[in-house]
């Protein structure tokens, strides 16, 4: 990648360019030092002229003034049109398509009329003066209309680009409010995990307690579970101050809008309630209903989860279906993968695209990409997502199981 060079406060690219320009301008008033008239006077006009011209990107207006009033010295000395006037037109091009106000390039067009009728004064008296009049009315006409042109281009396409950085600017921080939603979302649903895990504990607690002396046995497995229940609630406790303490992250912008919940009865659940995995057949059942034709298989063997993590499961899935539902549209097919390792579950969704869209939109139960990568972050899983090479989409979530040597550690820590 080339990166274009600051000199003197502009792209070096335009400062060599006009400089160009203004050499040009310079060399054809130096040619004509022997046969135009004035003379030495007559090149030097045309230099200064050349000189004024280096500014006509950042002064348009200054520079259209100058060299008006250089070419107006011109005339009233009787040097009539001479070849070093294109300065005049290239100034008049310039402050139509670079002065902050249309106004001023107006400006500078009736003054270069009033000179083109000067100028045609000045001509031999063999031609009548409405030809060159015509002629040079015509010629910065013409390069006056061109002005406009690419004024009102130049204008339009920085327009494009204000918007298109305001657009950016407004998804991203539509990016980060959808964020910071579905993080108190998942806060708040871990929050009732750890709740329901502490209530299984003291209930366990006051069991050990009666059953002590009466039934040692019964005492000791019990104890077990208020420990395994404990550290696993320790686990999910974790987690729910990273969700909290960690900013949140903007999704990035090939992410898909925000996903819609599908009509026919598939929403969220309410927060007293923790979907399970084993639901998962009663979710697929809802969208059937909603429209989706839906394959769903598992390979490996399944093994219980923390609820955190089968929470997790269950929201991938369906946001999966959701996405499918809105963007495929009602009718498209969804192929529904599990996979179950000894050490992680590989949710995958995969749509042909080729479904009808949706009648109505229904409430949202959450958001889209943005909520399955938050929710797939927060137990340091992966999510993938993209267009398939058959026109549908694809969503693929791998999420680590806890490991023997993790259960150790925490036993280790309790």
């Amino acid at each position: 990648m080339t990166v274009d060079r600051i000199v003197f406060g502009r792209p070096l690219r335009s400062v060599a360019f006009d400089t160009a320009v203004s050499g040009l301008v310079a060399l054809v008033a130096l040619l004509g030092i022997v046969a135009q008239p004035g003379g030495v006077a007559g090149a030097a006009v045309g230099i200064a002229m050349a000189l004024v011209l280096l500014f006509r990107r950042t002064h348009p207006s200054a520079v259209a003034a100058g060299v008006a009033v250089l070419a107006l010295l011109q005339v009233v000395v009787g040097w009539g049109p001479l070849a070093y006037d294109i300065g005049v037109l290239i100034a008049l091009y310039s402050v139509v398509k670079y002065a902050d106000r249309l106004r001023d390039g107006v400006l500078a067009g009736i003054v270069a009329a009033i000179g083109v009728v000067l100028a045609a004064a000045q001509m031999p008296a063999q031609a009548p003066w409405w030809a060159g009049a015509l002629y040079y009315g015509l010629v910065t006409g013409a390069v006056w209309l061109v002005g406009l042109n690419v004024r009102t281009r130049r204008l339009y396409v920085v327009s494009l680009e204000e918007r298109a950085t305001t657009l950016e600017r407004e998804r991203e921080a539509e990016a980060r409010a959808a964020v910071a939603e579905e993080r108190t979302r998942i806060a708040r649903e871990l929050h009732d995990v750890v709740a329901h895990s502490m209530a299984v504990m003291i209930v366990q607690a006051d069991g050990v307690r009666f059953t002590i002396d009466r039934d040692p046995d019964t005492a000791r497995e019990a104890a077990k579970v208020v420990a395994d229940t404990g550290r696993q609630a320790l686990e999910e406790m974790r987690r729910l101050v990273g969700v909290l303490r960690e900013p949140s992250r903007p999704e990035p912008a090939a992410a898909p809008a925000v996903a819609a919940e599908p009509d026919g009865g598939v929403s969220a659940e309410p927060a007293h309630r923790r979907p399970a995995v084993v639901e998962l057949p009663d979710l697929l059942d809802r969208f059937r209903a909603a429209g989706l034709r839906i394959t769903d298989t598992a390979t490996g063997t399944p093994v219980a989860l923390p609820p955190g993590l089968e929470l997790t499961v269950y929201r991938v899935v369906q946001e999966s279906l959701t996405n499918a539902l809105k963007h495929a549209g009602v009718g498209a097919a969804v192929e529904l993968r599990l996979d179950w390792s000894a050490d992680a579950v590989v949710v995958r969704a995969v749509d042909d695209g080729r479904g009808r869209p949706v009648v109505r939109p229904a409430p949202s139960g959450g958001h889209g990409l943005v909520g399955m990568r938050e929710r797939v972050g927060v137990y340091d899983g992966s999510l993938a997502a993209g267009p398939t090479l058959g026109g549908g989409w694809r969503v693929e979530a791998r999420l680590p199981l806890p490991s023997a040597s993790g259960t150790e550690e925490g036993k280790a820590a309790a």
